[in-house]
Protein backbone atom coordinates (compact mmCIF):
# COMPACT_ATOMS: atom_id res chain seq x y z
CA UNK A 1 0.00 0.00 0.00
CA UNK A 2 0.88 3.11 -0.84
CA UNK A 3 1.38 6.43 2.10
CA UNK A 4 1.27 9.92 1.87
CA UNK A 5 3.53 11.80 4.55
CA UNK A 6 3.82 15.02 5.45
CA UNK A 7 7.19 16.84 6.31
CA UNK A 8 7.48 19.39 8.42
CA UNK A 9 10.89 20.78 9.87
CA UNK A 10 11.60 22.41 13.56
CA UNK A 11 13.93 25.13 14.45
CA UNK A 12 14.34 26.73 18.00
CA UNK A 13 11.10 24.87 18.76
CA UNK A 14 8.81 26.16 15.91
CA UNK A 15 7.03 24.50 13.14
CA UNK A 16 8.29 25.19 9.86
CA UNK A 17 7.14 23.90 6.17
CA UNK A 18 10.55 23.91 4.36
CA UNK A 19 13.96 23.12 4.98
CA UNK A 20 15.15 26.39 4.98
CA UNK A 21 12.98 27.07 7.74
CA UNK A 22 11.68 30.35 6.29
CA UNK A 23 7.51 29.20 5.63
CA UNK A 24 5.73 28.73 9.17
CA UNK A 25 3.26 26.89 9.69
CA UNK A 26 0.54 29.06 10.03
CA UNK A 27 -1.73 27.18 12.97
CA UNK A 28 -5.79 27.01 11.94
CA UNK A 29 -7.83 28.10 14.94
CA UNK A 30 -5.33 26.93 17.04
CA UNK A 31 -4.53 23.12 15.39
CA UNK A 32 -1.16 21.77 15.68
CA UNK A 33 0.55 20.70 12.62
CA UNK A 34 0.22 16.98 13.72
CA UNK A 35 -3.38 17.69 14.25
CA UNK A 36 -3.96 19.28 10.74
CA UNK A 37 -2.59 16.75 8.97
CA UNK A 38 -4.28 13.78 10.63
CA UNK A 39 -7.54 15.38 10.38
CA UNK A 40 -6.82 16.43 6.31
CA UNK A 41 -6.17 12.84 5.17
CA UNK A 42 -2.21 11.89 5.68
CA UNK A 43 -1.30 8.58 6.40
CA UNK A 44 2.10 9.70 8.20
CA UNK A 45 4.11 12.59 9.33
CA UNK A 46 8.00 13.25 9.24
CA UNK A 47 9.09 15.55 11.93
CA UNK A 48 12.54 16.53 11.34
CA UNK A 49 14.78 19.25 13.59
CA UNK A 50 18.53 20.36 12.53
CA UNK A 51 19.80 22.01 15.71
CA UNK A 52 22.69 23.85 16.50
CA UNK A 53 23.30 23.87 20.05
CA UNK A 54 22.09 20.86 22.60
CA UNK A 55 19.59 23.63 23.68
CA UNK A 56 17.82 24.11 20.97
CA UNK A 57 18.01 20.32 20.46
CA UNK A 58 16.07 19.78 23.74
CA UNK A 59 13.80 22.59 22.56
CA UNK A 60 13.06 20.90 19.55
CA UNK A 61 12.34 17.72 21.27
CA UNK A 62 10.00 19.15 23.49
CA UNK A 63 8.74 20.63 20.33
CA UNK A 64 7.76 16.85 18.64
CA UNK A 65 6.81 15.41 22.26
CA UNK A 66 4.20 18.09 22.35
CA UNK A 67 2.93 17.43 18.28
CA UNK A 68 3.01 13.76 18.40
CA UNK A 69 0.38 14.18 21.90
CA UNK A 70 -1.74 15.41 19.35
CA UNK A 71 -1.50 13.28 16.20
CA UNK A 72 -3.80 10.30 15.24
CA UNK A 73 -1.22 8.56 12.65
CA UNK A 74 1.82 7.39 12.58
CA UNK A 75 4.83 10.21 13.01
CA UNK A 76 8.07 9.52 12.41
CA UNK A 77 10.85 11.61 13.79
CA UNK A 78 14.77 12.59 13.03
CA UNK A 79 17.48 14.31 12.08
CA UNK A 80 21.27 14.69 12.22
CA UNK A 81 22.56 11.77 14.23
CA UNK A 82 26.00 12.26 16.05
CA UNK A 83 25.44 9.11 18.53
CA UNK A 84 23.02 6.27 19.67
CA UNK A 85 21.66 8.74 22.24
CA UNK A 86 20.48 10.95 19.48
CA UNK A 87 18.24 8.14 18.28
CA UNK A 88 16.83 7.30 21.64
CA UNK A 89 15.83 10.52 22.40
CA UNK A 90 13.68 10.78 18.58
CA UNK A 91 12.12 7.32 19.81
CA UNK A 92 10.87 8.40 23.36
CA UNK A 93 9.01 11.73 22.14
CA UNK A 94 6.72 8.94 21.43
CA UNK A 95 7.55 8.80 17.30
CA UNK A 96 7.30 5.49 15.72
CA UNK A 97 10.30 5.34 13.89
CA UNK A 98 13.46 7.63 14.17
CA UNK A 99 14.99 8.95 11.29
CA UNK A 100 18.66 8.39 11.10
CA UNK A 101 20.25 11.08 8.84
CA UNK A 102 24.16 10.34 9.56
CA UNK A 103 26.29 13.24 10.82
CA UNK A 104 29.64 12.02 12.22
CA UNK A 105 32.22 9.43 11.14
CA UNK A 106 30.80 7.10 13.81
CA UNK A 107 27.34 6.78 12.46
CA UNK A 108 27.50 3.33 12.16
CA UNK A 109 27.80 2.42 15.72
CA UNK A 110 25.11 4.54 16.40
CA UNK A 111 22.67 2.77 14.01
CA UNK A 112 23.96 -0.45 14.91
CA UNK A 113 23.34 0.05 18.90
CA UNK A 114 20.14 1.55 17.67
CA UNK A 115 19.22 -1.34 15.56
CA UNK A 116 20.33 -3.97 18.38
CA UNK A 117 18.38 -1.87 20.71
CA UNK A 118 15.20 -1.39 19.23
CA UNK A 119 14.88 -3.34 16.08
CA UNK A 120 15.38 -2.62 12.27
CA UNK A 121 11.55 -1.86 12.15
CA UNK A 122 11.85 1.63 13.94
CA UNK A 123 14.60 2.92 11.91
CA UNK A 124 15.10 4.98 8.59
CA UNK A 125 18.19 5.89 6.95
CA UNK A 126 18.03 9.17 5.41
CA UNK A 127 20.53 10.75 2.91
CA UNK A 128 19.87 14.29 1.66
CA UNK A 129 20.43 16.06 -1.81
CA UNK A 130 23.83 17.41 -0.57
CA UNK A 131 25.44 13.71 0.16
CA UNK A 132 24.24 12.19 -3.31
CA UNK A 133 27.45 13.34 -5.43
CA UNK A 134 29.37 10.43 -4.98
CA UNK A 135 27.81 7.37 -6.49
CA UNK A 136 30.62 5.25 -4.22
CA UNK A 137 29.79 7.17 -0.81
CA UNK A 138 26.00 6.05 -1.33
CA UNK A 139 26.88 2.53 -2.15
CA UNK A 140 28.89 1.96 0.34
CA UNK A 141 26.62 3.62 3.07
CA UNK A 142 23.87 1.55 1.97
CA UNK A 143 25.52 -1.62 2.24
CA UNK A 144 26.26 -0.36 5.72
CA UNK A 145 22.79 0.12 6.90
CA UNK A 146 20.43 -1.54 4.72
CA UNK A 147 20.34 -4.92 7.11
CA UNK A 148 19.86 -2.50 10.20
CA UNK A 149 16.98 -0.47 8.96
CA UNK A 150 13.62 -0.84 7.46
CA UNK A 151 13.33 2.08 5.34
CA UNK A 152 15.34 3.99 3.29
CA UNK A 153 14.49 8.35 2.86
CA UNK A 154 15.61 10.55 0.20
CA UNK A 155 15.14 14.30 0.13
CA UNK A 156 15.62 15.87 -3.15
CA UNK A 157 13.89 17.92 -5.91
CA UNK A 158 16.62 17.02 -8.79
CA UNK A 159 15.06 13.60 -10.15
CA UNK A 160 18.15 12.42 -12.02
CA UNK A 161 19.57 12.23 -8.49
CA UNK A 162 16.57 10.15 -7.88
CA UNK A 163 16.74 7.61 -10.50
CA UNK A 164 20.31 7.38 -9.31
CA UNK A 165 20.36 6.29 -6.23
CA UNK A 166 17.16 4.24 -6.59
CA UNK A 167 19.52 2.10 -9.21
CA UNK A 168 22.15 1.96 -7.19
CA UNK A 169 19.97 0.42 -4.28
CA UNK A 170 17.48 -1.26 -5.90
CA UNK A 171 19.85 -3.72 -7.41
CA UNK A 172 20.04 -5.79 -3.65
CA UNK A 173 17.03 -4.21 -2.29
CA UNK A 174 14.55 -6.27 -1.37
CA UNK A 175 11.08 -4.17 -2.10
CA UNK A 176 9.37 -7.13 -0.60
CA UNK A 177 10.28 -6.33 2.83
CA UNK A 178 12.29 -2.83 2.65
CA UNK A 179 10.59 0.37 1.80
CA UNK A 180 11.26 3.38 0.00
CA UNK A 181 10.71 6.78 1.14
CA UNK A 182 10.76 10.00 -0.69
CA UNK A 183 10.23 13.65 0.28
CA UNK A 184 10.35 15.08 -3.29
CA UNK A 185 11.29 18.53 -2.90
CA UNK A 186 9.61 20.24 -6.18
CA UNK A 187 6.09 21.18 -6.58
CA UNK A 188 4.61 19.63 -9.39
CA UNK A 189 1.66 17.75 -8.99
CA UNK A 190 2.70 15.62 -12.19
CA UNK A 191 6.32 14.85 -11.33
CA UNK A 192 4.80 13.47 -7.63
CA UNK A 193 2.56 10.72 -9.38
CA UNK A 194 5.33 9.98 -11.41
CA UNK A 195 7.45 8.77 -8.52
CA UNK A 196 4.66 7.46 -6.73
CA UNK A 197 3.90 4.73 -10.00
CA UNK A 198 7.00 3.40 -9.43
CA UNK A 199 6.94 0.33 -7.46
CA UNK A 200 9.89 0.97 -5.08
CA UNK A 201 8.71 3.94 -3.51
CA UNK A 202 5.71 3.30 -1.01
CA UNK A 203 5.87 6.47 1.19
CA UNK A 204 5.85 9.86 -0.65
CA UNK A 205 6.36 13.37 1.12
CA UNK A 206 7.59 17.10 0.52
CA UNK A 207 7.31 20.75 0.11
CA UNK A 208 3.96 19.92 -2.30
CA UNK A 209 2.22 17.53 -0.37
CA UNK A 210 2.68 19.39 3.36
CA UNK A 211 1.53 22.81 1.93
CA UNK A 212 -2.05 23.88 2.53
CA UNK A 213 -2.53 24.06 -1.15
CA UNK A 214 -2.17 20.33 -1.55
CA UNK A 215 -5.70 18.08 -0.97
CA UNK A 216 -4.49 14.36 0.21
CA UNK A 217 -8.27 13.29 -0.36
CA UNK A 218 -8.27 14.40 -4.38
CA UNK A 219 -4.94 13.52 -4.62
CA UNK A 220 -5.89 9.68 -2.93
CA UNK A 221 -8.13 9.36 -5.46
CA UNK A 222 -6.33 10.36 -8.81
CA UNK A 223 -3.54 7.45 -8.00
CA UNK A 224 -6.39 5.21 -6.86
CA UNK A 225 -7.36 5.96 -10.62
CA UNK A 226 -3.69 5.49 -11.49
CA UNK A 227 -4.34 1.80 -10.24
CA UNK A 228 -2.41 2.81 -7.17
CA UNK A 229 -2.92 0.90 -3.85
CA UNK A 230 -4.17 3.84 -1.55
CA UNK A 231 -4.90 4.30 2.48
CA UNK A 232 -8.56 5.82 1.35
CA UNK A 233 -11.86 6.06 2.81
CA UNK A 234 -14.82 3.88 1.70
CA UNK A 235 -18.14 3.90 2.43
CA UNK A 236 -19.83 0.33 4.26
CA UNK A 237 -23.03 1.54 3.58
CA UNK A 238 -24.70 3.60 0.30
CA UNK A 239 -26.72 6.55 0.72
CA UNK A 240 -29.97 4.43 -0.65
CA UNK A 241 -29.56 1.59 2.28
CA UNK A 242 -30.31 4.49 4.74
CA UNK A 243 -34.02 5.48 5.43
CA UNK A 244 -34.77 9.48 4.65
CA UNK A 245 -37.76 11.66 6.00
CA UNK A 246 -40.51 12.96 3.71
CA UNK A 247 -37.40 15.70 2.23
CA UNK A 248 -34.91 13.30 1.14
CA UNK A 249 -33.35 14.08 4.55
CA UNK A 250 -31.34 11.61 7.39
CA UNK A 251 -30.78 13.73 11.06
CA UNK A 252 -27.10 13.45 11.82
CA UNK A 253 -26.36 13.46 15.09
CA UNK A 254 -22.47 14.87 16.09
CA UNK A 255 -20.38 13.67 19.11
CA UNK A 256 -16.33 15.00 19.11
CA UNK A 257 -14.36 11.99 18.99
CA UNK A 258 -12.09 12.25 21.83
CA UNK A 259 -14.67 14.05 25.02
CA UNK A 260 -17.56 11.87 23.43
CA UNK A 261 -19.27 14.83 23.82
CA UNK A 262 -22.27 15.82 22.00
CA UNK A 263 -21.84 19.16 19.53
CA UNK A 264 -25.07 19.20 17.09
CA UNK A 265 -27.52 18.18 15.23
CA UNK A 266 -27.80 18.42 11.38
CA UNK A 267 -29.06 16.77 8.03
CA UNK A 268 -27.67 15.28 5.14
CA UNK A 269 -29.07 15.15 1.79
CA UNK A 270 -27.53 12.62 -0.47
CA UNK A 271 -25.00 15.26 -2.23
CA UNK A 272 -23.70 16.02 1.31
CA UNK A 273 -23.56 12.26 2.77
CA UNK A 274 -20.96 11.75 -0.47
CA UNK A 275 -18.98 14.98 -0.01
CA UNK A 276 -18.67 13.63 3.61
CA UNK A 277 -17.04 10.43 2.77
CA UNK A 278 -15.04 12.00 0.03
CA UNK A 279 -13.64 14.75 1.35
CA UNK A 280 -13.32 13.47 5.38
CA UNK A 281 -15.05 16.81 6.50
CA UNK A 282 -18.58 16.79 7.29
CA UNK A 283 -20.99 18.27 4.84
CA UNK A 284 -24.45 18.93 5.62
CA UNK A 285 -27.93 20.09 4.06
CA UNK A 286 -28.60 23.62 5.15
CA UNK A 287 -32.67 23.02 5.47
CA UNK A 288 -33.51 26.97 5.72
CA UNK A 289 -31.03 27.83 3.02
CA UNK A 290 -31.41 24.95 0.73
CA UNK A 291 -28.36 24.12 0.14
CA UNK A 292 -24.85 22.06 0.71
CA UNK A 293 -23.13 23.05 3.87
CA UNK A 294 -19.41 22.58 4.46
CA UNK A 295 -19.00 23.03 8.52
CA UNK A 296 -16.08 25.34 8.72
CA UNK A 297 -15.93 27.18 5.21
CA UNK A 298 -16.78 30.28 6.36
CA UNK A 299 -15.96 30.09 10.01
CA UNK A 300 -12.68 27.55 10.05
CA UNK A 301 -14.31 25.40 12.61
CA UNK A 302 -14.10 22.54 10.40
CA UNK A 303 -15.50 19.39 11.71
CA UNK A 304 -13.16 16.15 10.55
CA UNK A 305 -14.69 13.02 9.75
CA UNK A 306 -13.29 10.16 12.57
CA UNK A 307 -16.09 7.64 11.76
CA UNK A 308 -19.82 7.76 10.75
CA UNK A 309 -22.32 4.94 11.97
CA UNK A 310 -25.87 4.23 11.36
CA UNK A 311 -28.51 3.33 14.02
CA UNK A 312 -30.79 0.00 14.47
CA UNK A 313 -33.20 1.72 11.91
CA UNK A 314 -30.81 3.26 9.33
CA UNK A 315 -32.94 6.45 9.83
CA UNK A 316 -29.79 8.25 12.06
CA UNK A 317 -26.41 8.71 11.61
CA UNK A 318 -23.71 9.36 14.31
CA UNK A 319 -20.45 10.93 13.42
CA UNK A 320 -17.75 11.19 15.46
CA UNK A 321 -15.43 14.36 14.88
CA UNK A 322 -12.67 16.24 15.34
CA UNK A 323 -13.98 19.76 15.87
CA UNK A 324 -11.98 22.80 15.33
CA UNK A 325 -12.66 25.72 17.39
CA UNK A 326 -16.79 25.65 17.93
CA UNK A 327 -19.48 23.55 17.01
CA UNK A 328 -22.60 26.09 17.96
CA UNK A 329 -22.95 28.92 15.88
CA UNK A 330 -23.92 31.36 19.32
CA UNK A 331 -19.86 30.68 19.71
CA UNK A 332 -20.52 27.93 22.83
CA UNK A 333 -18.38 24.87 21.73
CA UNK A 334 -21.82 22.95 21.72
CA UNK A 335 -25.20 23.50 20.67
CA UNK A 336 -26.45 21.52 23.51
CA UNK A 337 -25.82 24.04 26.61
CA UNK A 338 -29.65 24.78 28.53
CA UNK A 339 -29.63 22.92 31.51
CA UNK A 340 -33.02 21.72 32.12
CA UNK A 341 -32.48 18.96 34.50
CA UNK A 342 -28.96 17.32 35.85
CA UNK A 343 -28.38 14.63 38.84
CA UNK A 344 -25.51 15.54 40.88
CA UNK A 345 -23.04 12.80 40.85
CA UNK A 346 -21.24 11.30 42.93
CA UNK A 347 -18.48 9.23 41.17
CA UNK A 348 -15.99 10.02 37.75
CA UNK A 349 -14.43 7.73 35.64
CA UNK A 350 -11.04 6.11 37.11
CA UNK A 351 -9.23 8.06 34.64
CA UNK A 352 -11.18 11.42 35.60
CA UNK A 353 -9.63 10.51 39.17
CA UNK A 354 -6.71 10.53 37.95
CA UNK A 355 -6.77 13.05 35.96
CA UNK A 356 -8.13 15.52 38.53
CA UNK A 357 -5.05 14.51 41.01
CA UNK A 358 -2.31 15.09 38.69
CA UNK A 359 -3.81 18.58 37.67
CA UNK A 360 -4.15 19.28 41.27
CA UNK A 361 -0.44 17.99 42.09
CA UNK A 362 0.74 20.43 39.04
CA UNK A 363 -0.96 23.16 40.07
CA UNK A 364 0.54 22.98 43.39
CA UNK A 365 3.75 23.40 41.32
CA UNK A 366 3.11 26.19 39.55
CA UNK A 367 1.55 28.12 42.12
CA UNK A 368 3.02 26.43 45.82
CA UNK A 369 0.54 26.84 48.59
CA UNK A 370 1.80 26.80 52.49
CA UNK A 371 2.00 23.80 54.20
CA UNK A 372 1.25 21.41 51.50
CA UNK A 373 2.93 18.18 51.32
CA UNK A 374 2.92 18.38 47.87
CA UNK A 375 4.68 21.40 47.87
CA UNK A 376 7.14 20.06 50.33
CA UNK A 377 7.91 17.12 48.15
CA UNK A 378 8.76 19.48 45.39
CA UNK A 379 10.66 21.41 46.85
CA UNK A 380 13.07 18.92 48.52
CA UNK A 381 14.00 17.99 44.61
CA UNK A 382 13.34 14.78 42.62
CA UNK A 383 15.80 12.43 45.12
CA UNK A 384 13.66 12.92 47.85
CA UNK A 385 10.31 11.59 45.51
CA UNK A 386 11.77 9.20 44.03
CA UNK A 387 13.04 7.78 48.04
CA UNK A 388 8.86 7.99 48.56
CA UNK A 389 7.99 6.24 45.28
CA UNK A 390 10.48 3.48 46.45
CA UNK A 391 9.28 3.66 50.24
CA UNK A 392 5.84 3.20 48.76
CA UNK A 393 5.86 0.80 46.51
CA UNK A 394 7.66 -1.26 49.23
CA UNK A 395 4.31 -0.55 51.27
CA UNK A 396 2.46 -2.89 49.01
CA UNK A 397 4.59 -5.87 48.67
CA UNK A 398 3.92 -6.00 52.28
CA UNK A 399 0.67 -5.43 52.55
CA UNK A 400 -0.01 -7.96 49.61
CA UNK A 401 2.29 -10.50 51.75
CA UNK A 402 -0.60 -10.18 54.49
CA UNK A 403 -3.12 -10.05 51.97
CA UNK A 404 -5.75 -7.49 53.44
CA UNK A 405 -8.24 -5.44 50.46
CA UNK A 406 -8.18 -2.54 52.06
CA UNK A 407 -4.66 -2.16 53.19
CA UNK A 408 -3.17 -2.83 49.75
CA UNK A 409 -5.92 -0.40 48.31
CA UNK A 410 -4.64 2.16 50.22
CA UNK A 411 -0.99 1.31 49.83
CA UNK A 412 -1.76 1.32 46.05
CA UNK A 413 -3.29 4.67 45.90
CA UNK A 414 -0.49 6.64 48.52
CA UNK A 415 1.81 4.97 45.93
CA UNK A 416 -0.12 6.57 42.65
CA UNK A 417 0.03 9.74 44.40
CA UNK A 418 3.92 9.76 45.00
CA UNK A 419 4.44 8.47 41.51
CA UNK A 420 2.23 11.08 40.09
CA UNK A 421 3.97 13.76 41.85
CA UNK A 422 6.91 12.46 39.97
CA UNK A 423 5.39 12.56 36.30
CA UNK A 424 4.58 16.38 37.12
CA UNK A 425 8.53 16.54 38.35
CA UNK A 426 9.44 14.88 35.31
CA UNK A 427 7.08 16.34 32.65
CA UNK A 428 5.33 13.26 31.83
CA UNK A 429 1.34 12.59 31.87
CA UNK A 430 -1.41 10.56 31.81
CA UNK A 431 -1.87 10.64 28.40
CA UNK A 432 1.46 9.73 27.37
CA UNK A 433 1.84 6.39 29.92
CA UNK A 434 -1.40 5.36 28.33
CA UNK A 435 -0.52 5.86 25.18
CA UNK A 436 2.35 4.12 25.69
CA UNK A 437 0.48 1.27 27.13
CA UNK A 438 -1.72 0.92 24.46
CA UNK A 439 0.79 0.82 21.79
CA UNK A 440 2.18 -2.05 23.04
Amino acid sequence: MKRLVATVYIKDGIVYLDRECSVLFHSLNGMSATAYYSNTGMDAICLLEFSNTEQEHEKNLACMKALIREAEIPVYAGGLIKRFEDIKKYLYTGAEKAVFIQNTKTWEQALLEASSRFGAEKLIYGIQQEEMESEESILQNYQAAKELVEMFYISTDLLYLLDKIREIITATWDVKKKFFFVEYQGELASEALKLFEQKEISFLGGRWLSSFAFDAMAFKEVCTASGLDMQRVVAQLSWNELKQNSDGLVPVIVQEDRTNQVLMLAYMNEEAFQKTVETGRMTYYSRSRQELWVKGLTSGHFQYVKALTADCDFDTLLAKVSQVGVACHTGAYSCFFHTIWEKERARNSTYQVLEKEYKTILERKKHPKEGSYTNYLFEKGLDKILKKVGEEAAEIIIAAKNPEPEEIKYEIADFLYHVMVMMVECGVTWEEVLEEIANR
